[in-house]
């Protein structure tokens, strides 16, 4: 009987390794594997789908200059007479099995042009075409607006009922809630629990990934916010009119020292455009921008640190160096403070660490590779970039995307110590839950404009998806 069987547990609880040995990515593991009720041994990721199972990754692996029937067919396109390839079957035969699937999209389309929910349904559909029934999805719904969890939860439902099984994994616990029949929790890379999904609820599935002492999270996730009072004194970031046609429009905005502001919508609202207008990394058309007062037109984002405006973008490759070690990836924003004509490594790592310890960036050394961390402890590495030499203003894109609820609690803790020493911080989010835990100030978006605005005042998901 094929089913949906949800996996849930801290970064760094095992999931992931698991899951790459079942998918065959890694083979060197102790114990039994069975498939059918006969043991099998993966030497490769070849070999796990060659036997029906298949993984979509977090980071999609679609290759976005090409076509959709080119991703769909992706190594195995078929060829004509002479070796040719038949490019007229292959995106009939495209669009008949991404239809099957209830996804219409014409295959000629430039697979990047299209919103990110169906490039993950275009990869879901190549997994499937391959002939995996056993399929692994890696936080398939973290970019995802509420409308494209749903298409995505109908196109699961439909081939769990034809007969495909899945293993979702994910730090949305509404959403493992709303599509799993089953649930196992990881915690310190052992399973402490598992049980039918029907009968369990999110402070049951909370409790036994982190147990008890994380309560301020688990009010955000279950419950209603009470937001402070909005805070007096001049703002140390104002825009007022901002407006990039197709993006966002007439936006104004204050953001006081010691404030965390939270731009809350679904993908595609312009949040995000808007967080990166804020640091030059967008040139709105119309309008102003303030820093302290003193109106600035940021070109770039170097101007934006001159002027003391820092962004952690929601893509942690944007500025982390997978292939460096930690402590590079920390100090190298402060190398010129600390390095005339020579570099210092001693310096940087005394620095590095002292971060690393503080945050709880695990494993706790400043020496291995970044690509060896989880993406949760990546992205606190991002974070402590910045901590080193602190701006006046600090913008989080998705702070915690792809995080357990561990993780989410440690950064909410790292942004309250910002407030304390009086920096703005600006949270753009599509996660009512990271939103609802960092914000004093809640300004919801929807398609580039400002919905509402929640200040001093109680506010819950409900409240923030209805104004979305």
């Amino acid at each position: 009987m094929a089913w949906i069987h949800g996996l849930v547990g801290e970064n760094g609880a095992g999931k992931s390794t698991l899951m790459k040995i079942i998918a065959g990515v890694h083979a060197e593991y102790e114990g039994e594997m069975r498939l059918d009720g006969r043991p099998v041994r993966f030497r490769s990721a070849r070999d796990a789908l060659a036997a029906g199972i298949g993984m979509v990754h977090q980071e999609l692996s679609i290759v976005p200059s090409l076509s959709v029937a080119e991703n769909v067919f992706l190594g195995v396109q078929p060829v004509g007479p002479g070796g040719i390839v038949a490019w007229r079957r292959m995106a009939r035969e495209a669009r008949e099995h991404l239809v099957s699937l209830g996804i219409d999209v014409d295959p000629r389309t430039e697979t990047g042009r299209l919103p990110v929910g169906l490039q993950q349904l275009v990869e879901l559909g190549r997994v499937l075409f391959s002939g995996a029934r056993i399929i692994i999805l890696d936080e398939p719904t973290s970019a995802l607006s509420a409308p494209e969890v749903e298409r995505l939860f109908g196109v699961l439902r439909r081939l769990k009922a034809q007969g495909t099984t899945f293993v979702f994994i994910s730090h949305f616990l509404d959403d493992v809630l709303a599509i799993t029949d089953r649930v196992t929790v990881f915690r310190n890379n052992r399973k402490v629990a598992q049980s039918a999904t029907a009968v369990v609820d999110k402070r049951w599935l909370i409790e036994h990934m982190i147990g008890r002492g994380h309560e301020g999270l688990e009010e955000a996730l279950t419950g209603e916010i009470a937001l402070p009072p909005p805070r007096a004194g001049e703002p140390v970031l104002a825009a007022s009119g901002l407006t990039l046609p197709g993006a966002f429009r007439a936006i104004d905005l204050e953001l006081r020292p010691g404030e965390v502001l939270g731009l809350y919508g679904f993908m595609g609202s312009g949040q995000m455009e808007l967080a990166r207008a804020l640091v030059g990394k967008l040139r709105p058309r119309a309008g102003e921008l303030r820093v302290a007062g003193r109106r600035v037109v940021l070109r770039n984002t170097a101007a934006a640190k001159r002027a003391g405006i820092a962004l952690v973008p929601d893509s942690r490759r944007a500025m982390l160096f997978a292939h460096e070690p930690v402590y590079k990836n920390i100090s190298i924003s402060i190398l010129e403070r600390i390095s005339r004509l020579f570099l210092r490594p001693r310096e940087e790592r005394r620095i590095a660490q002292r971060h690393v310890d503080g945050l709880r960036i695990r494993p706790f050394s400043v020496e291995p590779e970044l690509r060896k961390l989880s993406g949760g402890n990546q992205q606190k590495v991002a974070l402590a970039r910045w901590l080193t030499h602190l701006p006046r203003v600090l913008v989080l894109a998705e702070p915690t995307r792809g995080m357990d609820v561990g993780a989410k609690d440690d950064v909410v803790q790292i942004v309250a110590g910002l407030k304390d020493q009086g920096i703005g911080v600006v949270v753009a989010s599509a996660e009512p839950e990271t939103v609802l835990a960092m914000a004093d100030r809640i300004l919801v978006l929807r398609k580039g404009e400002i919905t509402r605005e929640f200040k001093g005042e109680p506010v819950s998901k409900d409240r923030l998806l209805a104004a979305a």
